[in-house]
């Protein structure tokens, strides 16, 4: 055996004998094929019990409670069984069956911290789809229940084991965007992505809603809720518009998307109610519009700059002559029809204009040498 080997022979005992010590430390299951199978099935028998009593019709509520003991008591079992054997196949069911126990005890924030580490410890694993409708219905449980109590004013959850201690609703959305990261095309993906901006929207926060819309729309053409990104981008862009004095930007992309909408969706426009929802956004771009070249037109009066005010009047009436603001470019056109385009020279600029004449129109010193010596013999101006 040559040195490297033997080095790395060495290395892999230490980690090794490491790994024993510290599990023996911490009380966790030394690697063991046998006692892995052993443990599973001892879980396995305990969660099949469970759950043959949960399906009973009759059950009062010290049998649920019952039920949920032993549910929780398999998910250490199943854990321990994962923990014995760990990188396998095994290991794999195992931590699902663990997350599923967890799920049916109500431990709803541990389950979804397992099916999380399930898909990052065994990437496209046989599991990822059910572990993903079960996250999914964790975090629209925990909407549902951040709803009902949103007027509390006590926010900290002391005693429900099925919710987390605090911020339910940002814990919910963290679990639907790992859903889109953990299988980006499971079937899930768009209803976890329609979810999570519903749920910013829900909150106020339109840009984040606005950024998982475009992503719908952009990734999954063929979702069922295609035509809804569509109209709820539409209220986003519309709601990130800054006012008149900022940016149009997101007055132009929501006309872009409404647009796309009415060339899209011919057939869901048949619809007196979502037709008319969309006239009403188109409306209101219109609106914005006309306000943001009204304010323009403003400021360009009041710096006497009438040409480019006109210009914005003017556009006004051409463009969206059914808003309120084309009645008062009308009167202001008339009113300034006879001031010039451009204020008169500010005695200002003109003092500053003598004091720093333009260079083009000075004359440049230039100097004369001796040919003989190379000498300067004197400075003129030409």
């Amino acid at each position: 055996m040559n040195s490297l080997s033997a080095q790395e022979a060495f290395w892999d005992s230490t980690k090794e004998t490491t790994d024993r010590a510290l599990r023996f430390l911490t009380m966790r299951e030394q690697p063991n094929a046998e006692r892995a199978r052993e443990l599973y099935q001892q879980a396995d028998q305990l969660f099949r019990a469970a759950a043959a009593r949960a399906n009973q019709t009759q059950r009062d509520a010290e049998a649920e409670g019952t039920e949920k003991k032993d549910f929780a008591q398999a998910a250490k079992i199943f854990a321990r069984a994962a923990d014995a054997q760990p990188g396998t196949a095994l290991a794999q069911d195992a931590m699902f069956m663990q997350a599923e126990s967890l799920f049916f005890s109500d431990q709803l924030p541990e389950a979804a911290d397992v099916y999380e580490r399930l898909n990052k410890e065994f990437p496209n694993n046989r599991h990822v789809d059910q572990a993903a409708a079960r996250a999914f219905a964790i975090s629209q449980y925990w909407i549902d229940t951040e709803r009902a109590t949103e007027d509390d004013w006590f926010k900290f959850n002391l005693f429900d084991p099925s919710r987390p201690r605090l911020d339910t609703e940002g814990h919910a959305v963290r679990v639907l965007d790992q859903i889109r990261y953990d299988n980006p095309t499971g079937r899930l993906a768009d209803d976890a992505t329609m979810a999570a901006a519903v749920e910013y929207m829900r909150q106020g926060e339109f840009e984040t809603a606005d950024e998982f819309l475009t992503d719908l729309r952009e990734t999954f053409p063929e979702s069922d809720h295609f035509f809804n990104a569509h109209l709820m981008g539409i209220r986003c862009k519309l709601e990130l518009f800054a006012g008149p004095q900022y940016s149009g930007l997101m007055l132009e992309e929501a006309d872009k998307l409404v647009k796309q909408t009415r060339q899209r969706f011919p057939d869901r426009l048949q619809d007196p109610a979502t037709s008319e929802m969309v006239a009403r956004a188109a409306a209101e771009i219109a609106f914005r519009r006309a306000e943001k070249l009204d304010t323009r037109a403003i400021f360009r009066e009041k710096r006497s700059e009438y040409g480019a005010a006109r210009l914005h009047y003017q556009k006004i009436l051409r463009d969206y002559p059914n808003t309120p603001f084309a009645d008062r470019a009308r009167e202001r056109l008339e009113a300034i029809s006879g001031y010039p385009d451009a204020p008169a020279e500010r005695v200002t600029a003109m003092v500053l204009k003598r004091i720093f004449p333009d260079s083009r129109q000075s004359p440049p010193l230039e100097t004369k040498f001796n040919s003989s010596t190379g000498e300067r013999n004197e400075s003129i101006y030409r």
